[in-house]
């Protein structure tokens, strides 16, 4: 059985392989002041190979309205997360249905061994950063990466809140006192892709090939200027390396809050204020976050246990921007990883680090080196063609570990066996790659 049709191995309570979706259509409203998050979410699925008798959605702890199967008022069970939807008749192996959900409440994040994920209510607003299970903190999915579907989202809230998500923005209505947003991401996206942000902030467009745009506190506007002036080169540099950017546009947003780490979603990333000091003190987390628009959105793990393929490019991606841009070479930055890792515990095995350790930073450090091991392997030229390549044949797509070793040894052979052995599969750290 492929990869993307299985449970994902560190999540298995979440998601469902047994059917896909294919579009999914919010239509939510949202008011600030008492946190409340109410409306509709339609999903447009396909059923897989096996006859379904009941569709499992994870939901986290709202108040359910009606639940609809096909137009028809359903069955349904809601608790522990998952909201199971009775099928009056089996759904055919193979057969399109539509679900319906209306529901209310008070979105909070999700919890989980890294704290809350998804939804949280900020000092004036709120910010959705759900990865990797925080998408049912306020929406009804099938919450597994592999499952990738287009969005249409209309959310409304009040007039002096902007409300910022992937996609292209297709209208702004206002009415009363009241904002109506609606995008559409017409890319495949998986559930913990998909962020928001509402708050009053600033818009500012950047200039370049790609339309970018930004959402940032009026106070910050200065020093985001100089911090992210920058971005279009590193567009232009990355399309280069890696293969024409995947998606319509991208949008940055500052939170008018301190984060931890910014985060990725698909076209958009959000940073803290933290992160602008007007010094281009984080430009290296400016390169990250969009660099996974290549690895991670558009080529996207079909379970979490490949997740460096996510942050090992994007750590690579940081190393290779300082380079071009005239700071140290990209084998200084790794030579500096490598140091920092061999006074670690050699414990972690990077194609499958365990839940506890996918957020690891060797997953980041170690992933970035393999990388980096690839390129020296293979040379410039053949390591750039290799990235296209992968970009442009698994654009839009769910891949494995697997799939990315046969990819690359089409380029350097057999011999590139042992290194990723060594790079992927053992805890023991190798050689440096000089």
């Amino acid at each position: 059985m492929s990869p993307s049709k299985q449970a994902d191995v560190y999540f298995p309570d979440h998601g469902d392989p047994r059917y896909r979706v294919h579009r999914y259509e919010l239509t939510l409203d949202y008011r600030p002041g008492p946190n409340r998050l109410g409306g509709t979410a339609r999903l447009l699925a396909l059923a897989g190979s096996e006859p379904l008798r009941e569709v499992a959605l994870d939901l986290a702890d709202f108040r359910i309205g009606r639940v609809l199967l096909d137009g028809k008022a359903a069955h349904y069970a809601h608790r522990g997360g998952k909201l199971r939807v009775k099928a009056a008749r089996p759904i055919p192996a193979g057969a399109a249905f539509t679900v319906e959900v209306h529901y209310s409440g008070n979105p909070k994040p999700v919890r989980s061994q890294w704290g809350g994920l998804g939804w949280e209510e900020l000092t004036d607003g709120a910010l959705v950063a759900s990865q990797p299970i925080g998408a049912p903190s306020w929406y009804p999915c099938n919450d597994r990466p592999a499952d990738k579907a287009s969005y249409l989202l209309s959310l409304t809230a009040p007039s002096p809140y902007t409300v910022v998500t992937g996609g292209r923005l297709l209208s702004r209505t206002t009415r009363a006192s009241s904002s109506t947003w609606v995008y559409e991401q017409s890319a495949p996206t998986p559930s913990y892709l998909v962020g928001v942000a509402i708050a009053p902030l600033e818009r500012v467009l950047l200039t370049g090939e790609v339309p970018q745009t930004a959402y940032v506190p009026p106070a910050l506007l200065d020093r985001f200027a100089h911090d992210f002036g920058r971005q279009p080169q590193m567009m232009r540099f990355f399309s280069e390396l890696f293969g024409p950017y995947p998606f319509d546009g991208y949008t940055v947003v500052v939170a008018d809050e301190e984060l931890d780490v910014p985060v990725e979603a698909q076209g958009m990333a959000v940073f803290g204020t933290n992160h602008v000091d007007g010094l281009r003190g984080w430009e290296r987390l400016v390169a990250h976050e969009l660099a996974h628009q290549w690895f991670g959105n558009s080529v996207t793990v079909a379970d979490w246990r490949y997740i460096w393929l996510n942050e090992g490019f994007a750590k690579y991606a940081e190393w290779a921007w300082a380079e071009h841009a005239g700071g140290p070479a990209a084998s200084m930055h790794a030579a500096r990883a490598y140091a920092q890792l061999a006074e670690l515990p050699q414990d972690l095995v990077l194609a499958d680090p365990g839940r506890r350790l996918m957020f690891d930073d060797r997953v980041y450090e170690r992933g970035g080196l393999a990388v980096f091991a690839l390129r020296q392997a293979l040379g410039d030229e053949a390591f750039a063609a290799l990235l296209r390549e992968w970009t442009a044949a698994r654009r839009h797509g769910v891949v494995t570990t697997d799939d990315f070793l046969a990819h690359a040894q089409r380029y350097g052979g057999a011999e590139l066996a042992g290194l990723f052995d060594a790079w992927l599969f053992q805890g023991a750290l190798p050689a440096f790659p000089g």
